[in-house]
Formats: structure tokens, C-alpha cells, sequence
């Protein structure tokens, strides 16, 4: 696969005629100085005009939905439909990534990798094949001034890629795949010896060896393929080539943490949900739990 050849023709992308006048807006964006504070919300602050606040504002909102975050851009609080940072918090205390080569595939906007560079990882390379999410990330980097390389790229890039890396995340993607299997051995082809994997997907209750397989939709999500037990997940991995599995955390996902909010459209978290009982989503599936593993080469 001629991975250079790819990238120039997704590059196209950015000129489809919804994603055309934001990149103009983000070309209109003039250069500051700023202060930046990486904590659960990413703020972002200068000292610049009240008119410029507005026009700055204006572009975020241009750009909606913004599903991960939350940012603070000047007076601009952008709460996103997930707050990102239960998520990345859970997981911190689990990873080291100072001096090395990490990827996030499946990155969205980039908010967990704005978060990684309080680590000092000597690169961080996010995969994701979603313009919109180029965008927001291109427009959250014109003030943190980051190192971070966007590729609009997938998970099946992954082992065709000219790097490898040490750590790589994929947050809520494995679900979204037909062949989960060979997802993970995507991934794993694109670890380097002794690298590790950081993973959440859906999971279901039970000891069984088994996984759910919605008929249209789950939690009304059309492209949900298979919601595997925990011994199911570690077969899927050990199958991939992944020599360890470790359970890290088991978490149902909770309102605080997916919701509507003005920079969504559309419906979130409560509208999946049985009305008369929250632990089943409307089409009678148990509701969303997700599990958190690590798994190493």
C-alpha cells in the first residue's frame, strides 16, 4: 500500500464544500502569543480584543459538533459532548509516555493527545480519517503551537505506516469494526518490540467466551459490530498476537460523562437509553459499559 499516495489524495478532502469554508476561516487566523494550560479542560488565553474574541468564537461554533473535549479558547468554553478527560484520567495512572513514540489512532479532535504532552513523549502521531476532526485539531494547534502530526489515516494504515511506536491508543474505535481481529493485529503490526496497547471498547457481562451482535443498531449507533465479554476481548487479543492482556478498569458510561450539550446536534447519552430503565438501551441491549485494557508484544 503506497501510504504517500494515500495521504495526497485525502488531501482533497479538505476542499469538500462542508469542510472548504472552515479551512478558509482557519487560514484567516492570525498568529499569537499565548498562554496555554493543559489540564482537564485545555484552556487557551491572550490578551486580545473583544471583537477578536468574538470572530474566534464564531469559527469554533462553525465547526460543530465537537464530540471530545472540553476547551477553553479565550472566552470560548467548548463542552464537548464527551468530557474527554474522565476518560484520560482513568487511564493516566496506568502509562509513562516520556521519550516515546506514541500514536492515537482513532483521535478525534486531538484532545488526548494535547493532554499527552505533559509527559514529554518524543512524538505523538494521531490517526483519524475524519476532516472535521483535521479541522478542529488544526484549529485547537494554531495557538498550542504543538508538534503533533495529524494523519488522516485508519486503523488498517496502521502497519503500512513508516513508523512504529512504542504506545499506541485506540479509544472507542474496536467496536466500529467488522473484523475486530484483524483491527488488533493492525494495531499490533504497528507496535515496536515490547510496545504496549491501550484500549476501551464495549463490553457485556458474563464468564462466556461470547460477544453481542447487534442486529441494526446499538444504543442507536448503526455501526456497532460486536460487544464482546472480557474473555471474548482477551481472545480476540492472544488471536492478534498480543502476548499480554491486563483488565486495567471496567466502567458503565454515566451522564457526567456523555451528553448533549449547544455544541452538539442531535441527541446523546439519554436518548440510547431505555426511558424506563437506564441499565438497557432502547433497542433491549444492556447499556453501555466500557472495558479499559493493556495489552503488550
Amino acid at each position: 500500500m503506497n501510504i504517500e499516495l494515500l495521504k495526497q489524495q485525502r488531501q482533497k478532502w479538505l476542499t469538500w464544500k462542508d469542510i472548504k469554508p472552515l479551512r478558509a476561516a482557519l487560514e484567516g487566523l492570525e498568529p499569537l502569543e499565548t498562554s496555554i494550560m493543559i489540564e482537564d479542560t485545555i484552556m487557551i488565553d491572550a490578551d486580545i480584543s473583544p471583537e477578536r474574541k468574538a470572530e474566534i468564537d464564531k469559527i469554533a461554533r462553525m465547526m460543530k459538533p465537537w464530540r471530545k473535549g472540553p476547551f477553553k479558547v479565550f472566552d470560548t468554553f467548548i463542552d464537548s459532548e464527551w468530557n474527554s478527560s474522565i476518560k484520560y484520567n482513568l487511564l493516566k495512572p496506568y502509562f509513562n509516555l516520556k521519550d516515546k513514540c506514541v500514536a492515537d489512532v482513532g483521535c478525534n479532535n486531538g484532545y488526548y493527545m494535547f493532554r499527552m504532552l505533559e509527559q514529554n513523549p518524543t512524538k505523538i502521531v494521531g490517526f483519524d480519517p475524519s476532516p472535521l476532526c483535521l479541522t478542529q485539531f488544526d484549529f485547537i494547534n494554531h495557538y498550542v503551537k504543538s508538534d503533533i502530526k495529524y494523519e488522516l489515516l485508519g486503523i488498517e494504515h496502521l502497519e503500512f505506516y513508516k513508523e512504529k511506536f512504542d504506545t499506541i491508543f485506540c479509544l472507542g474505535v474496536l467496536y466500529h469494526r467488522p473484523d475486530p481481529v484483524g483491527a488488533l493485529k493492525s494495531l499490533k503490526k504497528g507496535l515496536n518490540k515490547g510496545g504496549e496497547l491501550f484500549l476501551d471498547t464495549f463490553m457485556i457481562d458474563g464468564e462466556d467466551e461470547i460477544a453481542l451482535t447487534p442486529n441494526k443498531t446499538y444504543s442507536k449507533i448503526p455501526n456497532i459490530y460486536f460487544v464482546p465479554t472480557i474473555p471474548a476481548l482477551r481472545n480476540w487479543c492472544l488471536r492478534a498476537g498480543f502476548k499480554e492482556f491486563e483488565v486495567l478498569e471496567v466502567k458503565k458510561t454515566e451522564a457526567d460523562e456523555q451528553r448533549k450539550t449547544e455544541w452538539i446536534p442531535g441527541q446523546s447519552l439519554d436518548n440510547f437509553l431505555d426511558e424506563n430503565d437506564p441499565n438497557y438501551t432502547v433497542e433491549g441491549y444492556p447499556a453501555p459499559k466500557r472495558v479499559y485494557i493493556r495489552a503488550k508484544v
